[in-house]
């Protein structure tokens, strides 16, 4: 690749801030012997962009982490249609140049109102989370009228996270954002759900079957046994 862009070792040794022999060590694939920053500013002198998958002993993450996200979705979706919401999953949009997807998008018919549901398992940017929520509420009127002829009296919108100390610390850092824009928690958001009355925004914590998430403490599917207690003293063992 440097090569190809035109690139001596000493040039982008020089724009990476490294010596010359990392730069050969990363051409001949000893990248162990690279630390990861060096590599990634290499990267980044050649104007490219460094990904790293990390995989379990049972597959890759990225498929763990898809399948909680489903199990949230399903769990989310049953508890609105318990409350008399329409549901709809995976709802596709294109307009004005924007695209993307609702996880879940409800409507309760009573009142009017429709419900964006955003779940996440991870929260890699809050700002990048909220601008493309913005955008989905935004255009929300208009998708659900053109794909499933709901008349609209207010939008709501909602995010849902796994039950997770990692995901609360990460929120807690941003709480000034989180609390302007979706103010709501948990026992609230259960009422409202219940007897929705206008536009109501919430952050909700959720266990994806009433107890924990699969994310939460998976450490491989190998069986764990508890060590048997060595035998009384003057007892033979079995």
């Amino acid at each position: 690749m440097r090569r190809r862009l035109g690139w001596r070792q000493v040039d982008l040794a020089r724009a990476a801030d490294c010596s010359q022999t990392m730069v050969s060590l990363v051409e001949r694939g000893h990248l162990a012997r690279v630390p990861l920053p060096v590599m990634r500013r290499m990267v980044a002198a050649l104007d490219a962009t460094l990904f790293i998958e990390v995989r379990w002993r049972a597959g890759a993450l990225e498929r763990l982490i898809d399948e909680d996200h489903a199990t949230l979705v399903a769990r989310v979706a049953e508890l609105l249609r318990r409350h008399g919401w329409q549901v709809e999953f995976e709802v596709t949009y294109s307009e004005y140049g924007e695209r993307g997807a609702y996880d879940l998008l409800a409507f309760h018919q009573e009142t009017g109102i429709v419900l964006v549901v955003e779940v996440k398992t991870d929260l890699a940017s809050a700002e990048r989370t909220f601008r493309k929520l913005d955008e989905k509420v935004r255009l929300a009127t208009t998708v659900a009228r053109k794909r499933f002829g709901w008349r609209i009296t207010s939008v709501a919108k909602m995010i849902v996270m796994p039950e997770a100390s990692t995901l609360r610390r990460r929120v807690e850092r941003h709480a000034a954002l989180f609390d302007r824009v979706l103010p709501a928690r948990g026992t609230a958001i259960r009422r409202w759900l219940a007897q929705p009355t206008g536009g109501r925004d919430g952050l909700w914590f959720l266990s994806a079957s009433g107890g924990t998430t699969r994310i939460r403490g998976r450490g491989g599917r190998e069986r764990v046994r508890r060590p048997k207690s060595p035998p009384a003293s003057g007892q033979a063992a079995a």
